[in-house]
């Protein structure tokens, strides 16, 4: 039986079957092996860290879709929520409204969006494809900035169309929409997360002086 996500006056869809939990085990990602492996020796090498406790660590991905059209139709926002999940393989969480904005015709607490927060297993396979799949297809992809990060060990990006995921039928979808991609790390320093990202493979734009 299909769940929903609820809201104080809609309710959203979940499409699909679903396993009951905990019935599956599910296998070591690719890409956790080869933190374990190789990122966290090379890292250890590259920054003379003394224990592997040291070496920063992917610790979650944030994704978050905003729908600026579902203040005037939840169908838009109903397909953002299926495409969500698609893509992540997580039912996402509707977010709402923080405060009513008359110009934009936007009540407090109504839906705008939806998020989902990735962790372990999830966060692994999500990062592998977004890597290896997602990211060639961008169009006219030439690598992604390496300036985009906070200072405390996290690195966002944002995608101008969903359907750079081969989760995502392009003959199905109403409208293209993007998503704010954040990775956050347990690094330090802007240097140490670059790094890390880095020894997975994540496709940042090649310098000129490089």
């Amino acid at each position: 039986m299909a769940k929903t996500v609820k809201s104080k006056k809609l309710e959203f869809q979940m499409e699909g079957a679903r396993l009951p939990e905990g019935t599956q085990e599910i296998p070591t990602p690719r890409l956790q092996t080869f933190y374990r492996e190789t990122v966290v020796p090379a890292l250890m090498k590259k920054f003379d860290y003394k224990s592997a406790m040291q070496v920063p660590r992917l610790v979650k991905i944030s994704i978050n879709m905003g729908v600026g059209k579902a203040a005037e139709d939840s169908k838009i926002l109903q397909s953002a929520i299926t495409e969500m999940e698609l893509i992540t393989g997580q039912r996402p969480a509707v977010t709402k409204a923080k405060k009513s904005i008359s110009n934009f015709k936007l009540r407090e607490n109504q839906p705008i969006g939806c998020r989902v927060t990735l962790r372990r297993a999830h966060m692994f396979e999500f990062l592998d494809r977004f890597i290896n799949i997602a990211s060639p297809r961008v169009r006219d992809f030439r690598g992604f900035s390496d300036k985009s990060f906070d200072g405390r060990g996290s690195y966002s990006v944002g995608i101008k169309e969903q359907i750079i995921f081969p989760e995502i039928d392009v003959d199905k979808i109403n409208r293209v929409r993007g998503m704010d991609i954040t990775f956050v790390t347990s690094a330090n320093t802007d240097e140490e997360a670059l790094a890390l990202l880095k020894e997975f493979g994540f496709p940042f734009r090649k310098r000129d002086n490089q």
